[in-house]
């Protein structure tokens, strides 16, 4: 009898496992697309449109200044009301901060952080004033040091000022009283360098997961399995964010790079979900998995447009 119960729990196990719902997919949104569905109401219904097809939960929403403005402090109603919109339909948004367009890697600057926390600030000052249908539900921070020039150089030093940027950040976020989710996007690399900050030596990726509520994992590879692959440079971050309760997005790109082992570019659609379930089959053990985001909206309009590039046409 009691190997009869273990065998039928095992089976329910089973069974479970296989109709799990599948992980939640966000997309990095930039500056003109954001704009344009915060202003326009068909723009904002192509996007709410096209994120349920492709079963996106969350929007990763510009909210910072381009071209001259800054909707988030000239036209917060057109915010409000296209956020209203997305959770009416079950979705999310984050505010998206950092951009080429500001040349945001420099906030990680000493004499550049007040723009830091300035930027995040407007966000909270935001959510203080809108309604609870209206805020968002959380902010993803891109903010890159290893895009400046003196990377080569001085990478250890703008790292730590990197790690010292987003405890100013959280320290803000904490005494505002808010709840929303606040996470940067990183590479998978950094838990190659080991730094001592705050006492503590341990990979950057390791104090980074530390100081946020999640990170958004930037994975950057066109295939799932392997030593080089989406599972294994995602891994070491997913165990370590687990054990201290935080969360990992894991980041896959689909627009073009001059590598291709770092882009879904030159593959399909087919290839790309297949990578994907592969790795969320290996992920789905690891409480720390919070799911896939894609970069990015307009990009990946368009690679879904047109038919990939195969040895046979070069």
């Amino acid at each position: 009898m009691k190997n009869k119960i273990l065998i039928s729990l095992a089976l329910q196990l089973l069974a479970a496992s296989a109709f799990a719902a599948p992980a939640e997919r966000a997309v990095w949104t930039w500056e003109k697309d954001s704009y344009a569905v915060v202003e326009d109401t068909a723009a904002a219904d192509e996007a709410i449109a096209f994120m349920r097809a492709k079963k996106i939960r969350t929007l990763y929403l510009y909210a910072d200044a381009f071209e001259g403005r800054n909707l988030l402090e000239d036209s917060p109603e057109s915010y409000r009301r296209f956020i209203r919109r997305l959770h009416s339909r079950g979705l999310r948004a984050y505010a998206l901060l950092g951009s080429a367009y500001l040349h945001t890697e420099e906030y990680v600057l000493p004499e550049n952080r007040q723009d830091a926390l300035a930027m995040f600030q407007r966000v909270l000052t935001y959510n203080a004033s809108a309604k609870p249908g209206e805020r968002f539900d959380g902010v993803n921070l891109d903010i890159e040091p290893h895009l400046l020039d003196q990377w080569d150089t001085q990478k250890d030093r703008l790292l730590l000022q990197f790690l010292d940027l987003g405890q100013a950040l959280m320290e803000l976020k904490k005494s505002s009283g808010q709840k929303l989710a606040v996470g940067p996007a990183i590479p998978f690399w950094l838990d190659g360098t080991e730094l001592e900050w705050n006492g503590s030596k341990k990979p950057v990726s390791e104090h980074v997961i530390d100081i946020y509520d999640y990170v958004a994992l930037m994975d950057y590879r066109d295939h799932a399995e392997g030593a080089d692959g989406i599972i294994s440079h995602a891994l070491s971050e997913l165990k370590y964010a687990g054990l201290n309760k935080r969360k990992v997005v894991v980041g896959v790109e689909v627009t073009p790079n001059e590598l291709q082992k770092v882009s879904f570019n030159h593959l399909g659609e087919p290839e790309l979900e297949r990578e994907l379930a592969l790795a969320e089959k290996a992920f789905r053990a690891e409480p720390a998995f919070a799911g896939f985001a894609i970069h990015h909206f307009r990009g990946y309009k368009v690679w879904l447009g047109r038919k990939p590039v195969t040895e046979g046409d070069k």
